[in-house]
């Protein structure tokens, strides 16, 4: 059975779990976000998409990200908004956790480096919230940036989150189409952990 997601808990108790880069500089800034030319490691937006967490090796680092951008939460607190998340009838996780891994879980990430940033998706192009535009505005805005630089990974991952955010299966064609390419330059870019996310993103719809 699929929950919907429930965010109410961690809105209540003011956890963050969305975080803009805080010192890597944008190359050009506009009304509805900023384009970042070499690209930037510290954007992170948890939940932002309809997927939902499918391992546990994704679980973890959702863990990992929400003490690191909680860095105030004792260990009391991380553990209580562990059990939220990894609860499946809360939305966040399609499959149920056992009590001895979410515990294993646990310890594993509190004895990590909560100073280093926990590794992300290198993302180029960042929009505000509630900018008023339609994805294939969005889509567009990306595929003209992409005319600046070579097409890369990150191009391609953003497209796919819009893609994901309008409700609709992710292509290649739909991909290449967005960024005004060629669907044989799509595949070239395409990594094995960028083809997985597409398949985990289509799975949610």
């Amino acid at each position: 059975m699929q929950y919907n997601r429930n965010k109410s808990y961690l809105n209540k108790h003011k956890i963050i779990y969305r975080r803009d880069p805080i010192s890597d500089i944008p190359t050009e800034t506009f009304p509805w976000g900023s384009y970042y030319e070499n690209g930037t490691r510290e954007c992170y937006t948890l939940f932002n998409s309809n997927a939902k967490i499918t391992t546990y090796k994704s679980l973890k680092w959702h863990l990992y990200v929400l003490w690191y951008l909680n860095p105030k939460m004792d260990q009391e607190g991380f553990e209580s908004i562990s059990r939220y998340v990894s609860n499946k009838r809360n939305g966040f996780t399609t499959f149920t956790v056992s009590e001895q891994v979410l515990q294993n879980m646990i310890y594993e990430v509190s004895i990590m480096d909560l100073e280093a940033p926990p590794p992300n998706n290198l993302r180029k192009v960042i929009f505000n919230d509630f900018t008023g535009l339609e994805t294939r505005e969005k889509l567009s805005i990306v595929g003209k940036l992409v005319g600046k630089s070579k097409i890369s990974g990150s191009e391609v991952y953003e497209a796919m989150l819009l893609i994901n955010h309008s409700n609709e299966t992710i292509t290649v064609k739909k991909i290449a189409a967005a960024l005004g390419c060629s669907t044989r330059t799509i595949y070239r870019h395409m990594g094995n952990e960028l083809k997985k996310e597409k398949e985990l993103l289509n799975q949610q719809l």
